[in-house]
């Protein structure tokens, strides 16, 4: 219907009986002048239509109010109610019948689990009701769009602020997106008809080369599969962005030490039923904060019935990410399978509370022990090196192996500050290969590939090159060095295929993705001179076919210069230029119109088409028909090197196990170079690995601690620890402060770094391969889960006596606070048998319960009695300077401590005067009166103390 306004009434009238002059309608929009338009509407028999009468109906006409529109109404995008009846039906949502709205929809109901986005041209767009909850996410304008009669509710943004935007919805909110992409029907440039199919799901742990991914950590997705067993569980992980791939058996029991290890960005399950025992991994992994996700439905059908809970847990994940990463899914190979006997198992608490990962104060990478010892100069060396400090090897061959090459480059400061400059410059090969493999990378990605190969070259040169340099003597020390060189793969022959094939330049086009053409007149300006590109990234001896499309576009080019030359001599218009735009096609434009245009504006075959102020254009055919061929040209040069970038692209890919085997040899040589830089500038020794039941290390020191004491120009005060199959228990007395807590740290992070390769902080140092570490270190309330203080502590004890082994390390301190002192000192006394008499371990136990000594029946050599022979006695002090000043010491000394000196941290604290004096005096009170109940009334007695300030 069309709507006719006279008279300030509206009519309508039927388009298909009324027509301007009896002109079949128009499909295009054309201009016409007042004068052309009809006097009057003609009806099909040639008459004029008699004039519409008046709208009889309308009795009264009132003032029309101002509406208002909702925040919830405008965003529904469903019809309105019919508010002529009494009850509001359900309304099925307002589809628009076009392409793009009925795609929308189809794929909003294909994945209700995503939040949609959708590429239109240059933006990303999102309708319907998803639009409310994305502009809330993202903090976007929410507008409407009008379609078919009809608003639908939507937001979006310009295709450069997706990174930024999809970092928000998947990081910050952990929403899964499925990102819809468009693609061109037809290879012609300016075609405007698009085909749209949603390519991935993008989920927290399927990140692939976001530029918020970080480089310097892996990102895990993993999936756990439970078996039929209580206690069986299946683990795969997966790093998307660089296909590392592992899997082992586990238990339940230790799942959340797994999960502490692996650190993953999103954990798949089966879907489960109310009873299912898999909800307690979930009521879990809501405990850790950790996210998760659901595998389809399906997925359950493609585990065999018969299959282990590892395999099935492979199974899963291959299927997940088949669903979440579509037509770019990799095909796995097989995961490198973890055993528990060939790695350090290093528990959830004891990960926190050495502060492996990350600092127990600031939160972050800052102050940790990863930060504190990496020394590294790429970022997949600095990922094997988070990986091993959280899971070290108690293979004593490949830890010497370690060792060796540690020492090796601390020996060659020369040639390993040559070898950090190259190391500096490589590429993160894995990730840049896996980008290949997923179809993705671009040009840059080919010259980085190029580069690193060369680089890697020269590392084996500069190995060789110093190799002959020195004696025979010492090819003892060159065993670990030439595994470096022998296991390494040549691939000289694909870095002389890239450089024989893409031009190395700095502003180079992508042309990976299939979604964008570069070339298209749609994405130039309004106003552009059409020249030569200037941007091809691909030699052009590359095939004969793309020289001979790059010899056409030249002579093209070449008649291009030569009939703008002409234009502007014959018609005396020096700004004249040939330009090609969307709007106005091949055109010819003038700059400074009322002086160039004279000639041009009386010659027929320059039809002018727009002018402004001072500039003119003008339709000009043998330029129109010239332009076209340029632009089929550059059309098909583009494509073609689109299509050498392809054949490229996958040559790396045939070559990826080698280059990943290369890259992985790279990053061992990384770290170990890492581990003799902190050698030297900390001092530190390499230590002797042994399979015997031992620890000894002299003036052993805290690497983190010793680091900030020397930023502050401070010394750390080393202490020695020697534990021995005679003498493997250790209780520890002494005051606050005075750096009890450090000395047992620092015996775990000692233990810890001996068994990943590094060389450790102290004078010598001799350790028995440790299985198992654990640590009971500091506490605090657990509200989330209903745990007091004391609970998390008895959990974190209970788990210890349960697991600890023969050739285990604990590390225990102040077991038995947070209760009363004779519930305390009987659970500590209880841990310290049960160490001693069941798991045999070697322990250090710090302790405030100085009556554990009497208990033990501790010897003039400060040593137990009995079942606690194999008890020692050892004890911090602090130094009297005068009455008001005193020292800690910090160092460990055989025997009992008695007095914790608890007062003088409460007066470093700043308690009021006061308070320290009734402290002071009730303390005397207590020595004085020692198991003596009869005088407790004595304390009621305010004017005892003489508290007043």
């Amino acid at each position: 219907m069309l709507p006719v306004r006279r008279h300030g009434l509206c009519r309508q009238i039927h388009t298909a009986c009324v027509r301007l002059n009896n002109e079949p309608p128009r499909t295009k929009r054309v201009k016409r002048s007042v004068s052309d338009l009809p006097k009057a509407y003609i009806l099909p028999n040639g008459q004029p239509a008699a004039p519409l009468g008046a709208f009889l109906d309308a009795t009264h006409v009132a003032k029309a109010k101002k509406r208002t529109r909702s925040k919830s109404s405008a965003t529904s995008g469903t019809a309105p109610p019919d508010k002529g009846s009494d009850t509001v039906e359900p309304v099925a949502p307002f589809i628009p019948k076009t392409q793009l709205a009925i795609e929308i929809h189809d794929n909003l109901l294909r994945f209700p689990h995503c939040l949609l986005l959708t590429r239109v041209g240059q933006f990303y767009e999102s309708y319907f009701d998803q639009a409310n909850e994305i502009a809330h996410l993202l903090n976007i304008k929410l507008t409407s769009r009008k379609w078919n009669g009809g608003r639908v509710p939507m937001c979006g943004f310009p295709l450069l602020h997706l990174d930024k935007h999809l970092k928000t919805l998947v990081q910050h909110h952990h929403r899964f997106v499925a990102m819809c992409e468009e693609f061109p029907k037809h290879s012609n440039v300016g075609e405007k008809e698009f085909e749209r199919r949603v390519t991935r799901i993008v989920t927290p742990g399927t990140l692939i080369d976001e530029p918020f991914l970080n480089t310097f950590e892996n990102n895990y997705l993993l999936s756990v599969y439970l078996g039929s067993g209580k206690y069986d569980v299946g683990l795969a992980w997966i790093d998307v962005s660089t296909g590392e791939f592992f899997s082992k058996s586990a238990r339940v029991d230790t799942l959340k030490d797994e999960l502490a290890r692996i650190g993953p960005r999103e954990v798949v399950l089966l879907p489960c039923d109310q009873d299912d025992p898999i909800n307690d991994v979930v009521s879990l992994l809501k405990e850790e904060g950790i996210f998760y996700s659901f595998a389809p439905f399906a997925a359950p059908e493609k585990v065999p019935p018969n299959a282990n809970p590892e395999t099935a847990s492979i199974l899963l994940l291959s299927d997940y990410l088949q669903n979440n990463l579509m037509e770019n899914a990799p095909s796995l190979n097989s995961p490198l399978h973890e055993s528990d006997s060939t790695r350090m198992q290093i528990d959830a608490h004891t990960i926190k509370s050495l502060e492996i990962k990350e600092s127990a104060y600031e939160g972050g990478v800052k102050g940790s022990l990863v930060s504190v010892v990496r020394r590294t100069s790429t970022d997949s060396g600095c990922r094997l090196l988070a990986r091993r400090l959280c899971c070290p090897s108690t293979s004593l061959a490949e830890i010497e192996g370690w060792q060796s090459s540690v020492a090796f480059f601390l020996k060659r400061p020369h040639l390993r500050a040559d070898l950090i400059e190259k190391l500096k410059e490589m590429g993160d090969i894995g990730r840049i290969v896996q980008r290949f493999i997923l179809k993705r990378g671009d040009i840059s990605d080919l010259l980085s590939v190029k580069k690193t190969i060369d680089l890697w070259e020269d590392v084996i040169k500069c190995l060789e090159l110093e190799n002959k340099m020195e004696s025979r003597q010492m090819s003892q020390e060159w065993a670990q060095a030439d595994l470096f060189r022998k296991r390494m793969h040549n691939l000289g022959k694909l870095s002389a295929r890239i450089n024989d094939t893409v031009i190395d330049t700095a502003d180079v086009q992508t042309l990976g993705d299939e979604d964008e053409n570069a070339a298209s007149l749609d994405s130039a300006p309004a106003s552009a001179t059409l020249e030569k590109p200037g941007r091809w990234t691909i030699k052009h001896g590359f095939s004969p076919t793309l020289a001979a499309f790059h010899s056409g576009l030249d002579e093209l080019s070449k008649q291009k210069d030569e009939l703008e030359d002409r234009l502007r001599v014959a018609f005396d218009a020096p700004s004249l230029t040939l330009r090609a735009s969307p709007s106005q096609g091949m055109h010819v434009h003038v700059g400074r119109s009322r002086r160039d245009s004279k000639l041009l504006d009386i010659d027929p075959s320059f039809v002018k088409m727009s002018q402004s102020a001072s500039t003119k254009c003008y339709f000009y055919a043998p330029w129109s028909e010239l332009g076209t061929k340029i632009t089929g040209a550059t059309t098909s040069l583009i494509q073609a090197e689109k299509e050498a970038f392809e054949t490229l692209r996958g040559e790396v890919v045939s070559n990826a196990s080698l280059l990943r085997n290369n890259a992985a040899i790279i990053d061992e040589m990384d770290v170990s170079i890492g581990f003799a830089s902190l050698a030297e500038e900390l001092k530190l020794v390499q230590p002797v690995l042994t399979e015997e039941k031992v620890y000894h290390v002299v003036n052993g020191r805290h690497p983190s601690v010793e680091m900030g004491l020397l930023v502050s120009g401070r010394t750390f005060t080393s202490n020695t620890v020697e534990m021995t199959p005679t003498s493997n228990m250790h209780i520890i007395t002494g005051p606050n402060m005075a750096g009890k807590s450090t000395a047992l740290r620092q015996t775990a992070l000692i233990a810890i770094l001996a068994q990943v390769g590094s060389f450790v902080p102290a004078d010598s140092a001799t350790i028995g391969v440790i299985d198992k570490l654990f640590t009971r270190i500091g506490a605090k309330d657990d509200l989330f889960r209903d745990r007091s203080t004391f609970m998390v502590e008895m959990l974190e004890t209970a788990d210890i006596l349960r697991r600890a082994t023969p050739r285990s390390l604990v590390i225990m301190d102040e077991v038995g606070r947070g209760t009363t002192v004779k519930d305390g000192l009987a659970i500590a006394f209880a841990s310290i048998h049960h160490l001693v008499t069941q798991n045999q371990s070697n322990c250090l136990f710090a302790t405030h319960f100085h009556e554990l000594a009497d208990m033990i029946g501790c010897s003039s050599t400060w040593g137990g009695k009995g079942v606690f022979s194999n008890v020692r006695f050892y004890c911090t002090d602090v130094n009297e300077i005068d009455d008001s000043r005193f020292a800690y010491s910090y160092r460990l000394r055989p025997g009992v401590n008695r007095d914790s000196h608890g007062l003088k941290v409460a007066r470093l604290a700043g308690l009021p005067p006061s308070a320290l004096q009734v402290a002071s005096k009730t303390l005397s009170w207590l020595r004085d009166h020692d198991r003596d109940k009869k005088s407790l009334p004595e304390l009621n007695d305010d004017s005892s103390f003489n508290s007043s300030p």
